[in-house]
Order: structure tokens, then C-alpha cells, then sequence
């Protein structure tokens, strides 16, 4: 029997799980040397929700932070986790994209490549896999564990064998919401060997607790690796402490002959993180532990946490965590793994937050519901599918949801432009156009910046320079306040920062030039606030507001007419507008029929809970008549 190997998760599973993929690549890489001493079968570095955090929240490009690894852990190989034909988006991708970023990802440093389906629909991977054997990675099949009446034993070796038809070089069970027990892990592990005969990768969450002894009687029944994080990102929602495991199969056939003191030194490194950023340590609740009932994963837990607060709605965790699994058993079992776990989740907030169950609905449910993201598990609620979809079709069942998706790179690469300046650039705007092209105008515009100051500079009298981080700072103002233009004027020089995207999409220009050269212009801290509506309102019209915390667009998508404008009329249950939250696109509905008289928030703005989104006149069916006639 050989030695289990470890699979380290610290920075992706781990801190996406306790820390909502929220670290820095600078607080990686000074450890990244010393764990690619300790022997691990492999470092979990990248995919999930890595790619596009790094864009939202953290102001990095996520193809240059997997360099960075790389780079600092060249003895060991880098896996990372793909959505199947959802890769690391929220969505389906064509196929030539598939297989573009899979070979951009090994390009760049990925050596083995994780892939799930969130349904376990074998024509979601079909892309994936041909593109990790055609590049020479190792391509891990994941079975997407979970616990209902429609998931048994054989359905999960059926669907192994698929994944081990289609090339897996291993496959993993991916036990995200930590329902494995051991006496259920060792019966998979077992039956694993003996009918596909691959190695098997065991994936616990921490959850309730029973992880490390799930990792031990996989080790007994033959399973190959293990995933583990270092224990400051260990326990509660993410994995066993990699010490832990270390420690306890020492001594036996299982040993992984890993250096603890070298993983204590690691583990004192990660605490210095933790302490200094104020993150939460992983601790398992008594909601963590009602797992076995409630079966949210800890990703997903500790998102809805955060979710819950932004909304002001902390004091109902207890109902949402109760509504999941109703709407789970009504939309067929679906494993809740992104993108379900999100889709699910939702759903379950909007039930609970609007106490209208299936009231609100996101596209993304409705998309799930027709079939857009592959088969369902088990049958579906038909009243709530009728409620939900209405008269919209649902996908004829032997149609794979990926072929609807025809978009080229080409496409792609012609709609960003020039602010793309590479393939890896030209795949961030096609998985995340509206968080690409924010990155890619505001680097790329810093850059022409520096640039143009640089050219300049040779004609320009040493009393005539500017100071390069003065403008950068005039930027992120301007960005910030939403305004048109900043100029400040200091020792004769005019320096204006103009933000043209704000209005037509364009990055933003830094210019210098003589102060005597153009009118003075006032400093936004001096610029008149926007005038509001004048007069009040008639006091029918009736207000939508905000449904949760999100942003406001008018239109489903970049370039697309608006749902409505004023003047329009509308009819019950028609789309006004999306409001993006949650990684959803959240479609509101007139919940009456009537006319729009005004839309109050601008496209692309974030909204409060409650915010006014449309004032609408109701109309009575006969008025309505009368005015179509």
C-alpha cells in the first residue's frame, strides 16, 4: 500500500472557503518557497473563485498571479479547479473558449486540472477534458458528491466511469458540503478501486467535523490523495489541517513521511497573516454541524453569511438555512456546488427576504429551470415551474446546454480591442466582460499615461513636469466621485483628468497642458450636486424598490436596448431591470400592469435594499385597452 500524498488547498479552497477569496497574492508568495519544500502531490493555486476576485475585489490580473506562483514553487506541481463548461465563470462557454483558456492555464503554470460538474452532467466536461489531454496535463475527474433520494452508490460509478471514459488520470470525490461520513467514505473508496480502478482523491470539507476521520478510512480502503490546508486556513468551512493528518498517520503504512516541523513553520507564517488581516479562524458551529440536515457547503455558508449581513438581515440566517432545502428538493436535487450553491442559495434569500416564496426569481434559476445548465438530478416541482418559467421553453433534454453557446474568440478579441494585449487578456473579458475591461481600462490607461508624460517630457521645461502619482491619485478620485473631469492648476500648469468611460466607455486621459490654454475648470470638491426632481410626485404612482443590496442595470446586458424606458407600458410579471448581487443577475419584475413614468437610478449604479428603482401609474386591463385603441 503506498503512502498517502497530500494536495495542500491553503490558498484557494482554504481561504476561498473561510476568507471569501479575499488574500492578496502579496501575502502568498514569501511562504510559497517553503511549501514547495515539503512534498506535496500537488499545491491547489488557482480556478474557483480566485479568477474573478482578483478582478472584483482585489485589483490584480489573475493570469500574472499564477505566474507569481509559479514562479515561487517550481518543484511542485499547481492544480486548479474548473466548473466544466463553466471554467472559473458563473455560465457556459463554447467550446473554442474551453479550450483556449485550458491550454492558456497550462501555458502559464497549471500542471493538473480539477474538473466538476455542479449536476454531474457528463456532457458539461466533455470541452474540459478534451482540452487537458490535448495539452498533456492530468485531467481529475470530480464527482460532485452529495446526499438525496435520486444520488445513490451506482449513480456515482456511473458517472465515474464517464469521466474515466473520457481520459480521467484520476478522480476525486468532492465532498464540498462535508456529508461524507467514514463508513460512506470507505464503501465509495472501496467500490472506486474496484470498478474504475483509477486513483482516488478524497475532498472534505471541514464542516461538522468529520473530515480527518473520513481521510483515514479512505487511506484504509486505498485512496491515493488527500486534500488538507494549513491549519490558520483549516477546520470550520474549509479542510483538515494538513499537521493534523500528518500527525495522525505517522507510524502507520499510510505515513506521508511530511516534515511537521517545516508545516509548524508554514502554520506560524499563516497565523501572522490571519492576525494581521483580522481574519476569522475556521470554527464549526452548531449550524455547521446540522450540515447532515441542511447540506450547505462551508463556500456557500460563509458567503450566505456575508450576504445576509450586506443585506441587514443577519438575524435570518436560521430561515434561509431552513428554506434551502425545500428549494432545493423543488428545483431536483441539485448538489449545491457552484454555480447551484449560489443559484440554490439565492433563491433561498429572496424567499425568505421578500417572504414571497419563487416572488423574485433570478435569470439564473430560470436558465437552470429550462435546462440551460445541464440535466436536473430528479424531477422538479411542475407549480414551480410553471410559476418560474411560464411559457418559456425548456430545452429538449437531448440538446447539450454547451452547444447553444457559439461565441468565437474571435468575436471576443474584436468587441475589447485594444485594451486587450494578449490571448489571456482577450479570455478575462469573454469569462468577465463588465470586471475586464473596468481592469483592463484603468491598467492600461495608467500605463498610456506614464507613457505619454515619458514622450513629452524631452519638450517639456523642467518647471512644466507633473508628478505621475499626482495624476494616478486624480484617477482613482475621479472614479470614485463618478465625475466627468478634474483639473487642478499648480505652478502654471493645468492638469486635468478627464473620465470619458463614465459616459461612453472610454478609459481615462491624464493631460497636461498651460494653464492659460483653456478655461479653468472647478475641482470636483467645488462642483454643484446633481439638482433633484422638482415637485412631488402624484400619489398613485407606485415605487419598485431594491428587492437587496446590488447593482442596477437597465438593459440585460452591454450594448443591449433597455428592458424599458418611460412612457412605457408594462404588464404584470414583465422584466424592468436586473439587479446584480450575489454573482446573480436578478431580474425585477412590474408586479402590476401600468406605465412607467420614472426610472430613478442609473444604469450601473449600486442600489440599497429598498432603494426606489421605478416609479409606475398602474393601469386597470380596460384602461390599457382603451389606450391601445
Amino acid at each position: 500500500m503506498p503512502k498517502l500524498q497530500l494536495m495542500d488547498v491553503t490558498i484557494r479552497d482554504g481561504q476561498q472557503s473561510l476568507w471569501a477569496t479575499r488574500m492578496p497574492v502579496g501575502d502568498m508568495l514569501p511562504i510559497l518557497p517553503a511549501m514547495d519544500r515539503v512534498g506535496y502531490w500537488a499545491i491547489e493555486a488557482w480556478g474557483g473563485a480566485t479568477f474573478d476576485t482578483c478582478l472584483r475585489f482585489l485589483d490584480e490580473d489573475p493570469w500574472e498571479r499564477l505566474r507569481s506562483i509559479k514562479n515561487k514553487t517550481p518543484n511542485t506541481p499547481l492544480a486548479m479547479l474548473s466548473r466544466g463548461q463553466n471554467l472559473v465563470g458563473y455560465k457556459h462557454y463554447s467550446r473554442e473558449i474551453c479550450h483556449r483558456f485550458i491550454h492558456a492555464a497550462k501555458r502559464n503554470g497549471i500542471d493538473i486540472f480539477r474538473v466538476f460538474d455542479a449536476l454531474n452532467d457528463i456532457r458539461n466536461v466533455i470541452d474540459n477534458a478534451e482540452a487537458i489531454k490535448d495539452a498533456g496535463a492530468h485531467f481529475e475527474g470530480a464527482i460532485s458528491y452529495t446526499v438525496s433520494p435520486v444520488h445513490t452508490l451506482d449513480s456515482f460509478l456511473e458517472y465515474a466511469q464517464q469521466l474515466k471514459d473520457l481520459g480521467a488520470d484520476s478522480i476525486a470525490i468532492k465532498d464540498m458540503a462535508g456529508m461524507l461520513t467514514p463508513y460512506r467514505t470507505e464503501r465509495m473508496v472501496r467500490a472506486l478501486n474496484a470498478e474504475i480502478g483509477l486513483p482516488v482523491h478524497v475532498h472534505c470539507h471541514y464542516v461538522g467535523g468529520m473530515a480527518p476521520a473520513n481521510i483515514i478510512k479512505a487511506a484504509e480502503a486505498g485512496a491515493a490523495i488527500a486534500d488538507v490546508a494549513s491549519a490558520p486556513l483549516a477546520f470550520g468551512n474549509s479542510h483538515p489541517a494538513v499537521e493534523m493528518i500528518v500527525a495522525a498517520m505517522q507510524e502507520s503504512r499510510y505515513d506521508t513521511e511530511l516534515d511537521l516541523e517545516l508545516l509548524f513553520e508554514i502554520a506560524e507564517y499563516w497565523e501572522g497573516v490571519r492576525l494581521r488581516s483580522h481574519y476569522k479562524r475556521g470554527v464549526s458551529s452548531l449550524i455547521h454541524m446540522q450540515v447532515y440536515s441542511h447540506q450547505v457547503p462551508g463556500g456557500m455558508m460563509s458567503n450566505l453569511v456575508a450576504q445576509l449581513e450586506v443585506q441587514n438581515a443577519s438575524d435570518r440566517l436560521a430561515d434561509v438555512m431552513k428554506e434551502i432545502p425545500k428549494v432545493r428538493a423543488e428545483v431536483g436535487y441539485p448538489p449545491l456546488v457552484t454555480p447551484m450553491s449560489q443559484i440554490v442559495g439565492t433563491q433561498a434569500v429572496f424567499n425568505v427576504l421578500t417572504g414571497k416564496r419563487w416572488g423574485v426569481v433570478s435569470k439564473e434559476m430560470k436558465d437552470y429551470i429550462c435546462g440551460y445548465y445541464g440535466k436536473a438530478p430528479g424531477p422538479m416541482d411542475q407549480d414551480v415551474v410553471a410559476k418560474v418559467v411560464g411559457t418559456d421553453a425548456v430545452l429538449d433534454p437531448n440538446v447539450s446546454p454547451g452547444s447553444l453557446v457559439t461565441t468565437t474568440f474571435d468575436e471576443v478579441a474584436e468587441e475589447i480591442g485594444d485594451l486587450a494585449q494578449s490571448e489571456e487578456d482577450v479570455l478575462m473579458y469573454a469569462l468577465f466582460p463588465v470586471e475586464a475591461r473596468t481592469f483592463l481600462s484603468k491598467h492600461r490607461s495608467s500605463e498610456k499615461t506614464e507613457f505619454l508624460l515619458e514622450e513629452e517630457s524631452s519638450e517639456t521645461k523642467e518647471e512644466d513636469y507633473v508628478d505621475i502619482n499626482q495624476i494616478k491619485e486624480l484617477i482613482r478620485v475621479a472614479e470614485e466621485s463618478g465625475v466627468g473631469e478634474i483639473v487642478v492648476e499648480e505652478g502654471g500648469n493645468r492638469i486635468a483628468v478627464r473620465m470619458p468611460g463614465m459616459v461612453s466607455g472610454e478609459a481615462p486621459v491624464a493631460v497636461a497642458a498651460p494653464a492659460a490654454a483653456a478655461a479653468p475648470v472647478a475641482p470636483a470638491a467645488e462642483a454643484a450636486p446633481a439638482a433633484e426632481p422638482a415637485g412631488g410626485r402624484p400619489a398613485e404612482w407606485k415605487a419598485v424598490v431594491a428587492p437587496m443590496v446590488g447593482t442596477f442595470y437597465v438593459a440585460p446586458g452591454p450594448g443591449e436596448p433597455p428592458f424599458v424606458q418611460e412612457g412605457d407600458e408594462v404588464m404584470a410579471g414583465q422584466t424592468l431591470c436586473i439587479v446584480e448581487a450575489m454573482k446573480l443577475m436578478n431580474e425585477i419584475a412590474a408586479e402590476e400592469m401600468g406605465i412607467v413614468r420614472e426610472i430613478c437610478v442609473k444604469d450601473s449604479t449600486p442600489v440599497e435594499y429598498g432603494t426606489p428603482l421605478f416609479y409606475i401609474e398602474p393601469l386597470q386591463s380596460d384602461t390599457l385597452t382603451s389606450m391601445e385603441a
